[in-house]
């Protein structure tokens, strides 16, 4: 991958467009990324990594989006980066553009417009540029795939960062391998590991189940068998359960087939003796049977001839009204015509009561002839009936007008008062509208200066919170400060000391015969002896650790201070020195305000409403008294034509009416009279028919008593029986000769008659010894059923277990394979010798690599003096990491790398992140990295050193390579032509670029 060319508009610092030409720095192998701080050197940086991937790196991703806009950009510009490189032989352009609030381009206030980007490839046969994508996710994955690299492994290979590569070298084993595993993407062998441990614990949970539905079926076999089977004192999951459990059910399973042939037999004695006591109590239940029903004949018999003589009365009772049935016919027909004679008299007295004087004696011809008269003259009264109706509808048309005058006057009233105040009406609604219209006016201008008051609320708010924040870290920079040249002071006291009695460390190790390691001599007369303050080689590197965290937490708290800094500049700048309270007073006044003006124009629109509904109203008004003056002079013509039929019918009735109050009660009293006359002269033949037919009646009916033989009727109806009691007299004759033939017939029966002659059965003695054997026969049967059951149930639970166990022995074999595969990946196992998890072992393989890689140029920039190594520590739980060691060859000793000084350190990182480039270049797919940035460290480095560093890196142009180094060095501005410069002002960063 090689940069050509990087344009920024309103990016970070950069308040304007600025354009880099990479092409141009790159010719010369290195080049130089200076400015002062905060000038924006890394926002450079942060803009190919954005350019790329849509993200700016590391910690700084919290500065997404809106945030990554300059605060010195125009109010109409657009924060884009445009980014032209080629990767993989192929020329690609990139654009992209995060989202922005834009000013409206209709009103006040702003809009969010979404981030856009753009990819263009360069095609050299056209000679022209075509567009490729303009999606986010299909440049991000086209990208990805090209570079072979995720954004975090880009940052870490290419954007070599300050400080990450002294950490990761001074890193612990466990921080050491979650940076290499995010870059070499060895996540998947820890997958590796989690499935493996996974699988292991399932299968482990299916054996276990197994195991218990194992014991649980043993649990079962025993409360079958009961004390003839011992379950295995073993827990789920242990070996040998499966052969003990099937041995204690074999032997269960024998014990019960041994019971049960016991029980048969105990049933088979049992079954014999309880059908013989069986058959016994059936002859004695039969015996007593017989003689119970020969006594009971006798009593029978003894009884039927105690209601002999009533059996007689009986008889002759049911032949006196079989005679009698034969008069019943006429002695119903004389009731029904006494019956209807009757009702007909009483109808017809009823009916002459209500007739009036004079005709009450009349006979029936009589009274018919009354009726039709009367019905002659309800008939010439129909058309005064008609009359008297059509003079009600009358009268009632009269009133219903006086009701509609009376109204009319109402509404004609109640429209003139309403219209009588409507112009003031209208002015005062009108009046409304407008104080209305103006507040909302004033409510808009309001809101416009809200915002700005609200922005400086907030910036002062910030202002005051950061200068106490500025003075507490003022403090913590002064106390840092003090503690690390406190801290430097000891480790060169003790750095002194040592010098001093470096002689008696050199001593420790001269042995007699042995050359001596600085003069070669063998003889030693004299060597020096430690004092009691002699400062070894470990106090020494402890103070030097200590000055170095030291140093750490001073230039931390410096770093933390400039960024309060800058921050209380920003808020000062925006907020001005205007004091907190005042801004808060003016907004809260603003607020007052426009929350005011809200309210009085939020009656616009009912105002609006009201009037409308008035001017509605006023519409309804006048036309409600214009219809009022038409009607009423309608209603004066209607009247007088109603007054003058009115009277024309009140003259004709007056002769049809008679003395009556109406027509209408003539009329009823006519049909009253007609409807009594006409019912009166039919009740009264209905009378005279049903006395003739009565007459007949009590002839005939003495005629049939005679001919039935009764002296008269009377005692032919007192012998006459109802249904109810013919029937029940017939039932008690029926029974009486039903009970006498049977018991003739049982008198008769030979076998009874033979009973009867024997003892009393004995039937207690012979029930009793039968439930005996019964009982004898329940016991047997439910010995044998619960032997039969207790052997079915323990076959069906030695079958389900021999086949728990032929399921589960492939299942154990698995889960010993795949537990010996778990424990192996995941370092717990025995054979796993180095005890590594699978993903270390991988780590530490990539670690080796890059330690090799790294080294090459270590040794060139140390002048030969350092190696670095891995090896595999133990630490934490038996388990080896990832250390890193380095080997110095002017002691041959192998030392921890936190024993580097701060240029050691430096130059140690920077191989090794070199080393780590080159690595995972590799492991990328080959991809070249032609351009790499180096940011910060130079400043810690010496001459001679600071020459070597560089040497390596203008050796990188022998890879065809071109190194960006960020840094604060003046010496580098002499030795490195190709520089960019990063020139800060009060209105934004610009670009200064000076080629070879």
């Amino acid at each position: 991958m090689r940069l050509h060319r990087l344009d920024i508009t309103a990016f970070g610092p950069f308040g304007g467009s600025q354009s880099v030409d990479f092409d141009d720095l790159s010719a010369a192998g290195l080049f130089l990324l200076h400015g002062p701080t905060g000038a924006g050197k890394t926002s450079v940086l942060d803009a190919v990594c954005y350019a790329l991937y849509g993200s700016v790196p590391g910690a700084r991703q919290s500065g997404q989006g809106l945030t990554l806009r300059s605060d010195h950009a125009a109010a109409g510009t657009r924060t884009q980066v445009t980014l032209e490189l080629t990767v993989a032989g192929r020329r690609l352009e990139i654009t992209r553009q995060p989202p922005w609030e834009r000013p409206k381009k209709r009103g006040s206030g702003t809009t969010l417009d979404k981030a856009q980007s753009w990819l263009r490839e360069y095609d050299a046969t056209a000679g022209a540029w075509k567009d490729l994508s303009r999606s986010h996710q299909e440049i991000g994955e086209e990208i990805t795939q090209l570079l072979g690299m995720s954004r975090e492994q880009f940052c870490q290979v290419v954007l070599l960062p300050q400080g990450d590569f002294a950490r990761f070298l001074r890193a612990d084993a466990e921080a050491r391998g979650r940076l290499l595993g995010r870059l070499f993407d060895t996540h998947r062998f820890a997958e590796v590991e989690k499935r493996l441990a996974e699988r292991r614990r399932t299968i482990e949970a299916r054996v276990r189940e197994g195991d218990a539905a194992l014991l649980a079926d043993a649990h079962r076999m025993q409360q079958a068998a009961g004390e003839a089977m011992e379950l295995p004192e073993l827990a789920p999951g242990e070996p040998g359960l499966a052969e003990e459990v099937l041995a204690a059910a074999a032997v269960a399973r024998s014990t019960a087939r041994e019971q049960l042939t016991i029980a048969h037999r105990g049933r088979a004695a049992a079954d014999a003796a309880h059908a013989a006591a069986e058959r016994a109590l059936a002859d004695v239940r039969e015996v007593a049977r017989l003689q119970r029903r020969f006594a009971e004949a006798r009593e029978r018999a003894q009884r039927l001839q105690e209601r002999a003589d009533a059996h007689r009365e009986a008889q002759t009772r049911m032949e006196r009204s079989r005679k009698a049935e034969a008069v019943a016919p006429a002695l119903e027909l004389r009731d029904a015509a006494e019956t209807e004679h009757r009702r007909a008299a009483d109808a017809a007295a009823h009916a002459r009561a209500l007739l009036p004087e004079g005709h009450a004696d009349a006979g029936a011809s009589g009274l018919a002839t009354a009726a039709r008269r009367a019905a002659e003259e309800l008939g010439g009264l129909e058309s005064a009936r008609r009359a008297e109706q059509r003079l009600a509808q009358l009268v009632a048309e009269r009133a219903d007008l006086d009701r509609q005058e009376r109204a009319d006057e109402e509404i004609l009233a109640e429209s003139e008062g309403w219209l009588a105040g409507w112009d003031a009406t209208r002015a005062d609604l009108q009046t409304r509208i407008e104080a209305a219209q103006e507040a909302a006016t004033r409510a808009e201008q309001l809101a416009v200066r809200r915002e700005p008051a609200q922005k400086r609320l907030s910036a002062a708010r910030l202002r005051d919170r950061l200068a106490g924040d500025t003075e507490d870290a003022q403090r913590k920079v002064l106390a840092s400060e003090e503690q690390a040249l406190q801290a430097k002071k000891h480790w060169l006291d003790l750095k002194e000391q040592r010098l001093d009695g470096i002689a008696a460390e050199l001593a420790a190790h001269l042995n007699d015969g042995e050359p001596c390691a600085v003069c070669g001599a063998t003889e030693h007369p004299a060597p020096a002896r430690k004092d009691a303050g002699h400062v070894d080689r470990e106090a020494e590197e402890q103070a030097l650790a200590a000055y170095q965290r030291a140093e750490e937490r001073h230039a931390k708290d410096e770093r933390r201070l400039g960024v309060v800094r800058e921050a209380l500049a920003a808020a000062t700048a925006e907020a001005g020195d205007t004091p907190t309270g005042r801004l808060a007073d003016e907004a809260d006044e603003l607020e007052r305000l426009h929350a005011q003006a809200r309210r009085d124009a939020s009656g616009l629109h009912a105002a609006h409403e009201e009037l409308r509904r008035a001017e509605q109203e006023h519409e309804r008004r006048t036309a409600d008294r214009q219809q009022a003056a038409l009607s009423t002079a309608t209603r004066t013509a209607r009247r007088d034509t109603l007054e003058r039929e009115r009277a024309a019918l009140e003259e004709d009735l007056a002769q049809a009416r008679g003395t009556r109050a109406s027509v209408a009660a003539r009329a009823a009293e006519l049909e009253r009279q007609v409807s009594r006359l006409t019912d009166a002269a039919d009740t009264a033949r209905a009378a005279e028919e049903s006395a003739e037919r009565l007459k007949a009646a009590d002839g005939r009916l003495a005629e049939a008593a005679f001919r039935a033989g009764f002296d008269n009727p009377q005692a032919a109806a007192a012998a006459l029986l109802d249904d109810a009691a013919h029937r029940e007299l017939q039932r008690r004759l029926d029974a009486w000769q039903t009970e006498e033939a049977a018991v003739r017939a049982v008198l008769a029966e030979a076998d009874t008659a033979a009973a009867a002659e024997q003892p009393p059965a004995d039937l207690a003695a012979a029930e009793r010894t039968a439930a005996d054997a019964a009982a004898r026969l329940r016991a047997a049967a439910s010995a044998w059923d619960a032997a039969a059951r207790r052997c079915t149930e323990l076959d069906g639970l030695s079958a389900r277990a021999e086949t728990g166990v032929r399921r589960l022995a492939p299942l154990r074999e698995e889960h010993d394979r795949v537990a010996r595969m778990a424990s192996l990946t995941a370092g717990t196992s025995a054979d796993n010798e180095r005890k590594m998890r699978l993903e270390s072992y991988v780590l530490a393989a990539r670690l080796e690599q890059v330690a090799a890689a790294a080294t090459v140029r270590l040794q060139r920039m140390s002048s030969g003096r350092y190696t670095l190594v891995h090896f595999a520590d133990r630490a934490g739980r038996g388990r080896s990491g990832l250390g890193l060691h380095v080997v110095d060859a002017w002691t041959g000793r192998e030392r921890d790398t936190a024993t580097l000084s701060g240029g050691e350190t430096f130059f140690a990182s920077l191989a090794l992140a070199l080393g780590l480039a080159d690595v995972v270049t590799d492991e990328a797919g080959g991809v070249r990295l032609d351009t790499l940035f180096i940011d910060e460290g130079f400043g810690s480095l010496d001459d001679q050193t600071l020459d070597e560093v560089l040497d390596v890196l203008d050796s990188l142009r022998e890879r065809d390579r071109s190194v960006g180094i960020v840094s604060h060095v003046a010496d580098l501005r002499r030795r490195i032509h190709a520089q960019l410069e990063i020139v800060k002002g009060r209105s934004g960063s610009v670009v200064r670029q000076r080629g070879q």
